[in-house]
């Protein structure tokens, strides 16, 4: 009986290397479904930030219109009206963009 109860509670032989592949692939599909993905697109943020130049029309973040009139090491100063400058951190450019406020004054 006691070796009955035993041999049922041991373990099946190759339970414990399916669970341990079963958490490699799960993390291996994380990593090419998220993780992967999300690196490829900072970088690309990266790469257009530092592109950006004086004279470049960009949208920040928060939705302001401007364009660069200086760029610093971690700042820019944008133009959003007629001799109206903003300092802004250079992670909050998020695009290029038409700046309607500096053609005409309009």
């Amino acid at each position: 009986m006691i070796s009955s109860i035993l041999l049922q509670a041991a373990p099946e032989s190759g339970a414990g290397y399916s669970s341990i592949l079963m958490l490699v692939a799960i993390f291996v599909i994380f990593y090419f479904f998220m993780i992967r993905p999300q690196k490829k697109r900072q970088e690309e943020i990266k790469k257009f930030r530092d592109a950006l130049s004086v004279g470049d029309s960009v949208v920040t973040s928060g939705g302001i219109h401007g364009k660069i009139k200086e760029i610093n090491d971690n700042t820019m100063v944008l133009e959003i009206a007629n001799n109206v400058n903003i300092t802004v951190d250079k992670a909050s450019i998020f695009s290029l963009g038409n700046n309607p406020s500096n053609e005409g004054g309009k």
